[in-house]
């Protein structure tokens, strides 16, 4: 990931209006900032919310609090607890996101706009 076109700036991501997305269950509220070609996202995951879809996009995605659980296709599971991270590339591996007890809230780093697969 290569960034450029960015100056030094800080972001208060309190300030930043969110914007509700249903899942198939439940709801994400992404607080969402792009600085050229770089998507960085603050979500947070009601209780319950379960993904409508299977994202290919390649992410950097840092548990802040709560527990979240990633499936890969091909079956393979992993928890993110606070301070745990997860990194794949674009069209690696297609996961779902799927918070558990309790709500959960994330940051997301990609590149432009992510475009769900449908399962």
């Amino acid at each position: 990931m290569k960034m450029s076109n960015i100056p030094f700036g800080i972001t208060n991501w309190d300030s930043i209006e969110p914007t509700e997305h249903e899942g198939d269950t439940g709801k994400a509220l992404w607080r969402t900032q792009q600085f050229d070609s770089i998507r960085v996202r603050m979500v947070e995951y009601s209780p319950g919310y379960r993904a409508d879809h299977w994202c290919e996009k390649g992410h950097i995605l840092l548990c802040l609090e709560g527990r979240l659980e990633t499936e890969l296709a091909d079956g393979r599971k992993f928890v993110l607890t606070p301070g745990v991270s997860y990194q794949v590339a674009d069209s690696a591996e297609a996961h779902p996101h799927r918070p558990r007890l309790g709500r959960s809230c994330l940051s997301s780093i990609s590149r432009g706009n992510a475009t769900p697969a449908r399962a």
